[in-house]
């Protein structure tokens, strides 16, 4: 698939029942129709909670879709995902149980995903994606502009989509595929294997990093992993 920023990978038509991402320790999936609908009401719940082109948003990245989905929200927009906190980020989305964890600066906005949250003053994730459009407007992204910034360093649109496109050819990927991730969940490898996942429109599996209890076609594992898959590839591999 052709792709110049990340949200030219949600297109409608590539919506189907597929399931584009697997969560084994939660039993949980999202077909491709759920996944993408949900990409697009993200993004626009991240649009009224004030975040604009480069603003950034920070997600505290746990084995679920709404940490995932976020991250796609905030492409679309051009705005930037880390996955450390930062008291930078516009929104701030962290599991409900670290809900009173943060203490955010004026004008920052912290939202919970996994429950209803304590405070009326914190967004309620599922909630409010629920309620959304589930339609996403077309908006100009520069395709050099960051979309993750993780150890400090930003990686743009055209880098995140050229190492997923790497791994999609060394991993042989298709639309028959499932893809696991055994990388630290907070590591650009993780988002890369997304990306890969739905250039090839592949099945991403999460794993983490030492669960072989789950068995995919292929992986992208971090350092030290030995992982149930004949073919792998290395996130210290990867093109960024």
């Amino acid at each position: 698939m052709e792709a110049s920023v990340i949200g030219d990978l949600l297109p409608r038509d590539r919506r189907r029942e597929q399931p584009a991402i697997v969560v084994p320790a939660t039993d949980r999936e999202m077909s491709y129709q759920d996944f993408f609908t949900n990409a697009y009401k993200s993004g626009n719940v991240l649009r009224f909670l004030g975040v604009r082109e480069a603003a950034t948003v920070a997600v505290e990245i746990t084995p679920a879709p709404e940490p995932l989905l976020a991250f796609l929200g905030a492409a679309q927009l051009g705005a930037v995902t880390t996955f450390e906190p930062t008291s930078e980020a516009r929104v701030t989305l962290v599991p409900v149980a670290e809900e009173t964890a943060y203490d955010l600066p004026p004008g920052a906005k912290l939202a919970v995903y996994g429950g209803p949250p304590e405070s009326p003053a914190t967004t309620h994730w599922e909630q409010e994606v629920w309620s959304e459009n589930p339609g996403f407007p077309e908006t100009p992204v520069d395709p050099e502009s960051p979309a993750v910034r993780a150890g400090g360093e930003p990686y743009s649109h055209r880098e995140l989509l050229a190492a997923g496109d790497d791994v999609v050819d060394a991993l042989g990927l298709d639309s028959d595929s499932r893809l696991a991730i055994r990388t630290p969940l907070a590591a650009p490898a993780t988002v890369v294997g997304l990306i890969a996942a739905l250039l090839a429109e592949t099945t991403l599996v999460v794993v983490g990093e030492s669960d072989r209890a789950v068995n995919a076609d292929a992986a992208i594992v971090g350092d030290d992993v030995t992982p149930p898959e004949a073919t792998t590839m290395p996130a210290a591999g990867l093109s960024l």
